[in-house]
């Protein structure tokens, strides 16, 4: 037995090997990937081969993306009937005539609806959360007040006080007579005992993962459907960053948590019911009407000026990323950023240089507690790489900050599920809602300022301060980016 075990061991090697050669033939010539990702995924495979093998089959398989949201591309298409009379409303410039500043952003309108399907609306009241508490419960009154419908999806469930209670909420509105329909991810909800959701069920709601099957779950950690998105009788809406979990109202290991989400009146929560039907009918294989139940008709008023951007590995362009670069282009005093996670790629952090070294105000908020540490030392090497640039960079000290959030000249903003980082950018659903109005724009950067007060800056002197094993785990980190 001795003889035999040390050829053993290399014939294992020599097979992890020759699979991981014909990964790697796989991301070259098939995928396609970008050049830096296919150049750090052959690297890795490469030089740990086993380790390479486990994390490609969780991470890595991109090549049947195509064909398994084909139908779901062609589903969103319908969305571009009304572009024609869209561009003739920009052309018009008709976003904000009371504030001609706003005009500048008329070409971001018309990228986001010609490549994105995000039909511009101007009659909407926005209402921005930033605590877990008072979103949560103007969500249960929402739920508790619906006559027609609930639609739902969202990436986390969690098994506690916070999911239990929504579950009976729901159930209970289900019991009444009223839809109700939970789309939940596969991977995100994947701990949640079988029969969590049975309540809902047995009351005559709807239930439906989204890739959800056993090989997709717990082999398929790439295309989670990351959004949180409700609409409630087709006329109140919700986008942003909270999950259903106690640790969201700040009963978790992070202590306080700090998110970001909006609630929506007006046309732009047809766009967002839009976004779920598709996504639903996908998974569920149910299509809808039009009807006046799910579209109803919106008074005409002088409300905020919206747009619902989403994008996927359903789609060739990084919608929400391109929705990103073209609000820091388009800044001339301020770019204000928070996100847990900040892993971006070259585009990003060239346009955040460009605008620092302008003299534009860049600033950067980001959690000075880990909940995913891979991540954060990748984010902390990110950040620091600006710090020369002159972008300034603050940690949010008091628990955890998760908001995706982005405000320029107090002009225009974006909250939603997306963040800062390749994943949300080309591999996961993401949903935003961008929002053109100055008084909210004001309103996101006092929310800001206040949560500077929480924060401790992150200097170039105190960056260059940081241990050598620090700077070892940035060094590894950032070079598995790609990969994260």
């Amino acid at each position: 037995m001795a003889f035999i075990w040390p050829w053993f061991e290399i014939y294992f090697w020599i097979a992890f090997m020759l699979i991981n050669i014909v990964f790697a033939i796989i991301i070259i010539y098939y995928e396609r990937k970008h050049p830096y990702i296919t150049l750090a995924w052959v690297t890795f495979l490469m030089l740990a081969p086993v380790i390479g093998f486990f994390v490609y089959l969780l991470f890595g398989r991109t090549l049947h993306r195509e064909k398994m949201f084909l139908l779901k591309a062609e589903q969103d298409e319908e969305l571009h009937k009304e572009v024609n009379d869209q561009l003739k409303l920009i052309h018009e410039k008709e976003i904000d005539p009371a504030d001609p500043e706003m005009t500048r952003f008329l070409d971001m309108v018309r990228m986001l609806i010609v490549n994105g399907g995000a039909l511009g609306t101007k009659n909407n009241q926005v209402r921005l959360f930033s605590e877990g508490e008072e979103k949560f419960e103007t969500l249960m009154e929402d739920i508790e007040g619906a006559m027609h419908h609930i639609n739902l999806e969202y990436y986390i469930f969690r098994d506690d006080e916070l999911g239990k209670r929504f579950v009976s909420a729901l159930a209970a509105k289900a019991k009444e007579g009223v839809e109700v329909r939970v789309l939940k991810d596969g991977a995100g909800c994947s701990s949640l005992p079988k029969n969590f959701f049975k309540e809902i069920t047995d009351a005559g709601g709807q239930v439906v993962g989204f890739y959800e099957s056993t090989g997709q779950t717990y082999f398929r950690l790439n295309f989670r459907n990351h959004r949180k998105i409700v609409i409630i009788d087709g006329r109140t809406g919700y986008v942003g960053g909270f999950n259903f979990g106690d640790e969201y109202v700040g009963k978790g290991p992070l202590g306080d948590w700090r998110d970001s989400a909006i609630r929506i009146e007006g046309d732009a929560v047809h766009m967002v019911q839009l976004r779920f039907l598709l996504d639903w009918g996908y998974e569920a294989k149910e299509t809808f009407d039009f009807t006046e139940e799910y579209f109803p008709k919106m008074e005409e008023s002088d409300g905020k000026k919206m747009q619902i951007v989403s994008s996927g590995p359903d789609s060739v362009e990084e919608k929400i990323k391109y929705s990103y670069l073209k609000m820091i282009h388009a800044a001339e005093e301020s770019v204000w950023i928070q996100t847990p996670y900040f892993v971006p790629d070259d585009s990003i952090l060239d346009a955040l240089r460009i605008a620092a070294l302008s003299g534009i105000d860049v600033r950067l908020m980001f959690p000075c507690k880990p909940d995913h540490m891979g991540i954060y030392w990748a984010t902390l090497s990110f950040v620091g790489g600006l710090l020369g640039s002159g972008v300034r960079a603050f940690m949010y000290d008091d628990g955890f900050i998760h908001a995706k959030t982005i405000v320029v000249d107090g002009l225009v903003s974006s909250v939603g599920s997306a963040n800062w980082d390749n994943r949300s950018f080309r591999l996961n659903f993401e949903t935003n809602g961008i929002v053109y109005d100055r008084e909210f724009g004001e309103e996101m950067k006092a929310a800001y300022e206040k949560d500077l007060e929480r924060c401790t800056e992150l200097t170039q002197e105190l960056y260059d301060q940081r241990s050598k094993g620090v700077k070892i785990k940035e060094s590894i980190f950032r070079l598995a980016s790609p990969l994260l």
